[in-house]
């Protein structure tokens, strides 16, 4: 398997139980690192046994007599605090938990859904997320809302490709995860809500991407790179149809990835006319205007699947077609995704050409 989320929560919904479990994966999640979730586990007392940087294969013995747990996340990540809220369902007393730059908080609203005692407050350190320990959780009916992630492509390609228009019903708007619609809109991007509601304790709506083609290229705050770390890559893609530099900053993170998809994507669009400049936590995008991007490069994916699908948007537009050398980890999120892009008429077809 090749899912980041999916070992980081595991191994914080087994650290405080008596249970020992050794986690692998796929080339590239073996990859990335895991003492960012292993370090704070340790805290309860669970012990890690693995490679260096608490990469995968990983043995993770858990604590049969945890202890709650404070811990201040030293990076903005989503998944390590939802591994410490999760560990400390099973500890005694509160886990806390203090970021200083929030982030999605998907994992806080389904605990408090199901019973458990969570409160968040701001203060001077922060966001100080606090849990109390062994609740009585209930079982509940969950109506999960349509990934903003996986939803970010079809949308993307909507904006680029001219006649287009793609709706998407459903769409999870939790404003931890909205960061790129709003930067969209801010390049000029013509999206509308339809029918805001809650559904599940999320708020939704129904999304309306249309052709821009007057695109802008903008800054985009760092401090909104928490809440849209996962679409980068496809950002850098409308901003290579925009006019004018699009700069990233605060996104270190995309180098820990599946991939280190600054370079990936850099690489990718510079592959195609697209110049891009990039710094150890930043990348700037200079746009070509719709329709400008000349195309015609191949595209390596690095085993990440964001990276592959990103690409093949940027061919959508293109004036020449765009080859991804490898679109077998596109699966790993979003196994329809080919189906879905030729059902909205996108052609997307195997290139044909054996690997080097």
């Amino acid at each position: 398997g090749n899912s980041g989320t999916g070992v980081r929560l595991v191994m914080g919904a087994m650290a405080t139980t008596p249970i020992t479990a050794t986690f692998t994966g796929d080339a590239s999640l073996r990859k990335r690192p895991m003492g960012r979730v292993t370090e704070p586990l340790a805290l309860f007392g669970a012990r890690a046994v693995g490679r260096a940087g608490g990469r995968l294969p990983l043995t993770l013995v858990g604590a049969a007599e945890p202890v709650p747990v404070r811990y201040a996340l030293p990076v903005a990540s989503a998944q390590v605090k939802s591994a410490v809220l999760l560990a400390g369902l099973n500890a005694p007393g509160e886990t806390v938990v203090v970021e200083t730059t929030p982030t999605r908080d998907h994992t806080e609203r389904m605990l408090t859904g199901f019973g458990a005692r969570v409160t968040v407050e701001d203060g001077p350190e922060g966001r100080v997320i606090t849990l109390c320990g062994q609740p009585e959780l209930e079982a509940q009916k969950i109506v999960v809302p349509r990934d903003p992630s996986s939803a970010a492509f079809p949308v993307a390609a909507a904006l680029v490709v001219p006649g287009s228009e793609v709706r998407v019903p459903g769409i999870g708007l939790n404003p931890t995860r909205a960061g790129l619609f709003e930067t969209l809109v801010e390049m000029g991007a013509d999206l509308t809500i339809e029918n805001p509601r809650e559904e599940g304790g999320e708020p939704v709506g129904d999304l309306v991407a249309r052709y821009s083609p007057g695109l802008r290229g903008i800054e985009v705050p760092p401090e909104r790179a928490a809440s849209m770390i996962d679409e980068y890559p496809v950002l850098s893609v409308v901003a290579a149809y925009a006019e004018g530099v699009t700069t990233m900053r605060g996104v270190a993170e995309l180098r820990v990835k599946e991939s280190d998809r600054i370079a990936a994507m850099a690489a990718a669009l510079g592959a195609n006319g697209v110049e891009v400049e990039e710094g150890e936590d930043w990348f700037a995008v200079t746009g070509r205007g719709a329709g400008g991007v000349p195309g015609g490069g191949r595209c390596a994916t690095h085993l990440d699947h964001r990276i592959a699908m990103s690409c093949l948007i940027l061919g959508l537009a293109a004036q020449a077609p765009v080859v991804v050398d490898d679109a077998g980890p596109i699966a790993t999120s979003f196994p329809t995704f080919e189906a879905l892009m030729r059902g909205l008429g996108a052609d997307i077809r195997p290139d044909g050409r054996e690997r080097p």
